[in-house]
C-alpha cells in the first residue's frame, strides 16, 4: 500500500476521495482496489474555504504501486505498525496498581504475553463508579476512594476521552486499535480531533477489562495499596486493604500506575525513600463560552454544514516569564466536580461523544515550577494544590465552586452574580473572585493573558464568559524517578508508570507508557 496527501470537503463521500486521488495521481478509478484514511485534519487557514487535509492509503496492483513510488514527491510507502508481544517467562504474576489507561494497557500487554496480571483498583468498576459520582453530584456526598479521579478507567473516564496521538508509531497504533476493538468509532484511527466521549467510555473500559480477564488477567476492585515489601533490594510482595481487611500478594514486579491524584501512594513512597522529585504543572480555572459562540470564533459566520464542534488551543508567554495556556478543551462540554479529598474543590472538564452541550469550556492554566512550591520536598507541589483546593472550599463553605465573569475578573470588580452565560458545574457556584483563592502570580498572569488570547482569537475576550475554579489536577506534581529499564532507581521490580509517576500527559501517552513498562518487564534479564 502507498499513501498520498489530498484535500476533501467537510461533508465528503467516497467519490470525493477517489476524485481527489485521480486528479493528483496518473491513475484511474478502476485501479483503486482499496482506500483508507490514515490522517485527517481541519484546514482553517481560509475561513471561506474550510476543508479537510488528508493522508490516504491506496492499494493498487504491486507493479503499479512500485511505479508510482518512483515519483517520490507525490506518494510514499505506508508503514506497517505491528507490536510484538513476547512470551512471558516471569516467575510470579505481575501486579498493576491502577486501572486508568496506563494500567489497562500494561495489563493488556502482560495478558497477551500469558503473564496473567493482577490489577488492583482502589475505586469501583465503571458501572458502580458512576453511581458514586452521581451521588456526589446530587447530594455532595464524596467517596474518597471512588470519584472522578479514582475508579476503573482513571480520571480520563470523566474528561471526554481526548486522544492526542500526534505522529503514530507501533505503540500508539496498538492503543488506537484496541480502543476500536473495544467499541470506539474507527474515526479515532485517523482524526486529529479524535475523542471517545465520556458517555461511551464506560462500555469501552468494560470491554477492555473483559478482554484482559479472557486472557487470564484478574481485577480486584476497592483495593487500596498500602505497602510494598522488599527483599534484597527487590519487590517481594504488595499489601492492600479491602473491606477493612489486609491482604498480601507475592509478586516480583509491580507497575505503579496510580494516576496524578493518589497522594497517599506518593507519601508511602517517600517513607520508603523511593527517589522522587517535584515537577512543574499548571494551575488555573475553567472558562466557559457558549458553544455556538466558540464555533463562530473559530470558523467564522459561514462555516460549512456538518462541521465538528469547534475546538481551540492557545498559549502565550508573558513578560513575567510565565506561560499561560489552554488545556483539555471540551467542545460542547461541561465543567466537572473532580474533588477526591473531603474539604477541597477541584474542577475539570468533559464532553460527551456528540459534543453538543450548551457551552464549550477549557482550562486556562499558568505554569508553575518547583520554585513556586512552599518547600523543597518532592511532595511540595501537592501541598500547593491542597492549599488552593481547601482555600476555595473554605470560601464557599461547601462543594459549590467559586465563579465569576471574565469582565469582573479582568477589571477586578467584586463579583455579585453571573451573566447570560450559564455555568455547567454540577454542584452550583458562588460569586467569588479568583483572587481570593489563587496565588497572586496565578491571578495576575491569567488576567494579563486575556488580551493576548483575544488578539490571537478575536472574540475570546467575552465579558460574560464564566470562570470557575480552581483547576489544580492538570498533571502530576511529582516524578517517581526511574532508569532506562523503566524500574525505580532504588527498588528493582517497581515500574513507576504513566501520568501519576510523571511520564505521560493524557490517555494515549499514558497507555503507551504502560505498554512500554510491561514490555520492559517481559524482556528484563532475571
Amino acid at each position: 500500500m502507498i499513501k498520498t496527501d489530498i484535500e476533501a470537503p467537510i461533508r465528503y463521500c467516497d467519490n470525493d476521495i477517489k476524485s481527489a486521488i485521480t486528479e493528483k495521481l496518473p491513475i484511474s478509478r478502476e485501479e483503486l482496489l482499496n482506500i483508507c484514511i490514515l490522517k485527517r485534519t481541519l484546514s482553517l487557514g481560509d475561513k471561506n474555504n474550510i476543508h479537510y487535509k488528508m493522508t490516504v492509503g491506496i492499494e493498487l496492483g504491486e507493479d503499479r504501486e512500485a511505479g508510482l513510488l518512483k515519483m517520490r514527491k507525490k506518494v510514499s510507502s505506508v508503514e506497517n505498525f505491528q507490536l510484538e508481544h513476547p512470551k512471558s517467562s516471569l516467575s510470579s504474576r505481575p501486579l498493576i496498581v491502577g486501572s486508568g489507561p496506563c494500567g489497562l494497557f500494561a495489563g493488556l500487554m502482560l495478558a497477551k504475553s500469558g503473564a496473567r496480571p493482577i490489577i488492583l483498583e482502589r475505586g469501583l468498576c465503571v458501572e458502580e463508579r458512576k453511581k458514586k459520582v452521581d451521588k456526589f453530584y446530587k447530594f455532595s456526598v464524596l467517596d474518597e476512594e471512588c470519584n472522578v479521579q479514582f475508579g476503573e478507567g482513571g480520571a480520563g473516564t470523566y474528561s471526554d476521552g481526548k486522544l492526542k496521538a500526534g505522529a503514530v508509531d507501533k505503540y500508539k497504533s496498538e492503543v488506537l486499535r484496541e480502543f476500536v476493538e473495544a467499541g470506539a468509532d474507527e474515526e479515532i484511527m485517523y482524526s486529529s480531533s479524535a475523542h471517545l466521549g465520556t458517555d461511551k467510555l464506560s462500555d469501552i473500559i468494560r470491554n477492555l477489562r473483559n478482554k484482559i480477564i479472557s486472557l487470564g488477567g484478574e481485577f480486584i476492585f476497592s483495593a487500596r495499596l498500602t505497602d510494598i515489601k522488599i527483599k534484597n533490594g527487590s519487590v517481594f510482595s504488595a499489601v492492600y486493604s479491602k473491606d477493612n481487611e489486609i491482604y498480601e500478594i507475592p509478586t516480583e514486579n509491580i507497575v505503579l500506575a496510580t494516576g496524578h491524584s493518589a497522594r497517599d501512594v506518593f507519601s508511602m513512597l517517600e517513607n520508603m525513600r523511593v527517589p522522587m522529585e517535584a515537577k512543574g504543572f499548571g494551575i488555573g480555572v475553567r472558562i466557559e463560552h457558549p458553544r455556538e459562540y466558540v464555533n463562530r470564533m473559530v470558523y467564522g459566520d459561514n462555516a460549512p454544514s456538518g462541521i465538528e464542534t469547534a475546538s481551540y488551543r492557545l498559549v502565550t508567554h508573558l513578560k513575567n516569564r510565565r506561560s499561560v495556556y489552554s488545556f483539555c478543551m471540551c467542545p460542547g462540554g461541561t465543567v466537572v466536580a473532580a474533588a477526591s479529598e473531603k474539604g477541597g474543590i477541584v474542577t475539570n472538564g468533559m464532553s460527551e461523544y456528540m459534543r453538543d452541550g450548551e457551552n464549550s469550556n477549557a482550562a486556562f492554566l499558568v505554569s508553575v515550577t518547583p520554585a513556586d512550591f512552599p518547600s523543597n520536598s518532592a511532595l511540595a507541589g501537592i501541598e500547593l494544590q491542597r492549599r488552593i483546593e481547601r482555600g476555595a472550599f473554605k470560601l464557599t463553605g461547601s462543594y459549590k465552586a467559586p465563579a465569576m465573569t471574565m469582565s469582573d475578573f479582568e477589571f477586578k470588580n467584586t463579583p455579585h452574580s453571573l451573566s447570560s452565560v450559564s455555568h455547567t458545574y454540577p454542584l452550583g457556584v458562588e460569586p467569588i473572585s479568583v483572587d481570593k483563592y489563587m496565588p497572586e502570580y496565578v491571578s495576575d498572569s491569567l488576567r494579563a493573558s486575556i488580551s493576548e488570547f483575544d488578539a490571537w482569537m478575536p472574540g475570546f475576550r467575552l465579558g460574560e464568559a464564566v470562570m470557575t475554579g480552581p483547576e489544580t489536577r492538570t498533571t502530576s506534581p511529582v516524578r517517581v524517578l526511574r532508569g532506562e529499564n523503566y524500574q525505580s532507581l532504588s527498588l528493582k521490580g517497581l515500574y513507576p508508570a504513566g501520568e501519576g509517576a510523571g511520564y505521560a500527559g493524557g490517555i494515549i501517552s499514558s497507555a503507551v507508557d504502560g505498554i512500554k513498562c510491561a514490555e520492559a518487564m517481559l524482556r528484563k534479564k532475571r
